[in-house]
C-alpha cells in the first residue's frame, strides 16, 4: 500500500485539479437535451465554460445565476428562481442540473429549498426535472464533482423498483454502465462497441459519447446538448439484467443504484490493462453463458505482441504521472505492468482508490509537486493533462497528454485508451515518445588491456585510435 502524504501548503502553486463545479456540468453534458446552470458568479461559470471549448472543440451549454455583491450578501434564492424559470421558458429541457460553486456554497445558500419555492412560484414547468447538487470547489476534484452529479441524478429519477414496476432482468440484453470521468467520448464508444459484440444493449450513464464525440449536427444551434442518455430511460434500469461499473469514483453512485433497482453489479476500477479487460469479457461470457466474440481474441493476441514489442524501451523507465485518482490509479498500472517505475504521482484529490496506486508514495498536491518528485526520482517522462506541459519543460522531459483539460491538442476528448485496441495505441505511442526523445551516449567498453583503443572526449566524441597515432606523428 502506498504511503499518501497530504498537502502541507497554504496555497496551490501551478494547480492540477478541476473543480466539482466542472466536474457535475460535465455529467450533465452526458444527458440528453440537457443544461447545467452554475449557482455562482458569472465569472465561475465563464472559466469552467473557457475549458470545455478548448478541449471538446464545441459550443457548450452553460448558464448561471449571476451572483453579484448585493445577492452574495442579501440572498441569492430570487437568482435561481429566475434563473430556472427563464431557462424552461425559452429552452424546454429534458434536465436542469443545479450545481453549486464555492462563493454559494459559502455563502449558505440552500438550493433544495429554492427549488421548491421555484416549484411553487412557477408550477407550470412541473415536467422539467431540476436536480441540485453540492460541489463546492474548494473540495474534491473533477472526478469526486462527476459522481456527485450521477448519483443526484439517480436519486432523483430512477425511482424504487416497486414503485416503478421494474424487474430485474426483464429486458434480457439490456445492461446498465455507470462510467467515470477518467473515461472518454472515445472511451464510451469503445465500450459501447465491445457491449454490443455480445448482442447486448448498453445503457451508458451519462453517455458523452453521443453528446461530445465531436460530430455535426443538422442544427444550426442549440441551447441544449445534442446527444446524451434519454432522460425518460433512466425509469427502465431497474429492467437491466446487470449493471457494470467502471471507476471507483463511482461505487457509492452504483450503491444508490442498485439500492433503488435491486440490479446487480459488476465493478471495475479501469479498463487500462490487459488483465482488467479480461476480467470485464470474462464476465460478459460468464453472465449471459456465451463464448467472447473472436474479434477480442484477435485484438488480445496484438495487444500481446504490441507488449513485446514495446518493453524494450518502456521497461526501467522513470514515469511522473499527475492526475484526478481513477486515472492516476489506471495509468500505474498500466505503467507497472510493462516494467516501469512511478517515481512520482500526484493527486489532485484524496480518494480510496489512492491505496491500490502502483507506487510507493502519492502526493495530494499540485504540479509545483510533481516537477519537485520528478526531479527527485529523475523521471523520464511526465503524463498529466495540458497544466502539465509546462512543467514537463522546465524538467526537460517529453510529455504524454492524459486527462481534462486538453486546450493544447486536438483530439484529446476522443482518444481511446481502454480496451485490448486502446491499450495498445497507448504503448505504441509511449515507446515512440522514448524513442524520439532519446539522446542517452552509450560508450562502448575498451579494454584496459588493449595497446591501441579509441579515444573518447565530450568535446571531440569518438577519436579512432589510428588518427590519435597520425596526431602523435
Amino acid at each position: 500500500m502506498p504511503e499518501i502524504i497530504k498537502r502541507n501548503k497554504a496555497l496551490s502553486v501551478n494547480p492540477l485539479k478541476s473543480s466539482q463545479t466542472i466536474g457535475a456540468a460535465l455529467a450533465t453534458l452526458g444527458f440528453y437535451r440537457s443544461i447545467p446552470m452554475f449557482h455562482g458568479s458569472q465569472g465561475c461559470t465563464a472559466f469552467g465554460k473557457v475549458f470545455f471549448v478548448r478541449h471538446f472543440r464545441e459550443p457548450i451549454p452553460l448558464q448561471t445565476t449571476a451572483m453579484d455583491q448585493i445577492s452574495t450578501v442579501m440572498g441569492s434564492d430570487k437568482n435561481i428562481i429566475e434563473g430556472l424559470h427563464t431557462i424552461c421558458e425559452k429552452f424546454k429541457p429534458s434536465l436542469i442540473i443545479l450545481p453549486t460553486t464555492g462563493l454559494s456554497e459559502t455563502q449558505g445558500c440552500d438550493v433544495k429549498s429554492a427549488v421548491t419555492d421555484f416549484r411553487k412560484a412557477y408550477p407550470q414547468h412541473h415536467v422539467v426535472p431540476v436536480v441540485p447538487v453540492s460541489t463546492p470547489d474548494y473540495a474534491g476534484c473533477l472526478e469526486s464533482g462527476f459522481a456527485a452529479a450521477t448519483a443526484a441524478v439517480i436519486e432523483a429519477l430512477v425511482p424504487p423498483a416497486d414503485e416503478a414496476g421494474t424487474v430485474p432482468g426483464r429486458q434480457a440484453r439490456q445492461v446498465n454502465v455507470l462510467v467515470g470521468s477518467s473515461l472518454t467520448p472515445g472511451d464510451i464508444e469503445t465500450l459501447k462497441e465491445m457491449l454490443e459484440a455480445f448482442h447486448l444493449q448498453p445503457v451508458i450513464v451519462p453517455d458523452l459519447s453521443d453528446a461530445l464525440d465531436g460530430h455535426l449536427s443538422s442544427e444550426d444551434f442549440t441551447p441544449l446538448t445534442m446527444g446524451g442518455t434519454p432522460v425518460p430511460l433512466l425509469r427502465s434500469l431497474g429492467d437491466a439484467v446487470a449493471t457494470l461499473v467502471i471507476g471507483r469514483s463511482m461505487h457509492k453512485t452504483a450503491d444508490l443504484l442498485k439500492q433503488r433497482t435491486g440490479v446487480p453489479d459488476y465493478r471495475f476500477d479501469h479498463l487500462m490493462t490487459l488483465e482488467m479487460v479480461d476480467d470485464l469479457l470474462g464476465t460478459l461470457s460468464r453472465l449471459y453463458a456465451v463464448p467472447v466474440p473472436a474479434r477480442f481474441e484477435r485484438q488480445r493476441a496484438q495487444l500481446q505482441d504490441a507488449m513485446l514489442d514495446c518493453h524494450f524501451m518502456l521497461g526501467m523507465k522513470k514515469i511522473a504521472i499527475a492526475a484526478d485518482p481513477d486515472l492516476l490509479n489506471a495509468l500505474s498500472h498500466l505503467m507497472n505492468g510493462m516494467g516501469a517505475e512511478v517515481v512520482a504521482a500526484v493527486a489532485s484529490s484524496h480518494a480510496p482508490v489512492l491505496k491500490q496506486v502502483a507506487s510507493q508514495k502519492i502526493k495530494l498536491g499540485d504540479l509545483e509537486d510533481l516537477e519537485k518528485l520528478a526531479a527527485e526520482g529523475e523521471a523520464q517522462l511526465v503524463i498529466g493533462n495540458s497544466h502539465a506541459v509546462a512543467s514537463a519543460k522546465r524538467l526537460g522531459l517529453p510529455v504524454l497528454r492524459a486527462g481534462f483539460p486538453q486546450y493544447d491538442y486536438l483530439g484529446g476528448y476522443q482518444r481511446r485508451w481502454i480496451g485490448y485496441q486502446g491499450i495498445r495505441q497507448t504503448l505504441f505511442d509511449l515507446a515512440n515518445i522514448f524513442l524520439s526523445h532519446s539522446h542517452a551516449k552509450v560508450i562502448p567498453y575498451r579494454s584496459i588491456y588493449s595497446q591501441k583503443h579509441d579515444h573518447y572526449s565530450e568535446e571531440a566524441g569518438y577519436v579512432p585510435a589510428t588518427a590519435l597515432e597520425n596526431r602523435r606523428m
